[in-house]
């Protein structure tokens, strides 16, 4: 499934990026919201495992698929919340990072919605995903119809 058994070639360093993954997913972030940021980052950044994956997990928690399906277009969509969207928008910008930060505009809209503990755990879960997409890419994992 991928190039190299990384779990077993480097156990310390994916033993830390799993005490994140531990951290965030006990976050009081809502889960599903979590879910939402990991689909939308991960087809921003072109993983089809993870995209496959997180869809998964979505249907699985009882997501409408009309609202899974238009993750990628939430903007557009009236099947998100202001909440979800702000949210999301920060994903988006954090995935992109290198094109123009995080606005001064964006973080206050974000923080309508969130506390500073929750801010700094949307970029903790938003910079995992980040990590985890990068990881599957690079390692050669693949979607797979199971």
């Amino acid at each position: 499934m991928s190039r190299i058994d990384y779990y077993s070639v480097a156990p310390d360093g994916l033993n830390q990026i799993m005490k994140v993954e531990n951290y965030v997913n006990k976050t009081e972030l809502d889960k599903t919201l979590k879910e939402y940021i990991k689909l939308r980052v991960s087809l921003i950044n072109g993983c089809a495992y993870c995209v496959n994956m997180h869809t998964k997990d979505l249907i699985k928690i009882g997501e409408p698929f009309e609202k899974i399906a238009c993750v990628s277009v939430w903007d557009e969509a009236d099947y998100f919340t202001e909440k979800e969207g702000a949210a999301l928008e920060l994903a988006e910008y954090v995935t992109r990072i290198s094109d123009q930060g995080v606005p001064d505009a964006l973080y206050q809209k974000v923080r309508e919605h969130f506390s500073e503990k929750e801010y700094v755990d949307l970029i903790l879960a938003i910079a995992q995903i980040n990590t985890w997409n990068r990881i599957s890419i690079s390692m050669g994992n693949r979607a797979t119809a199971e």
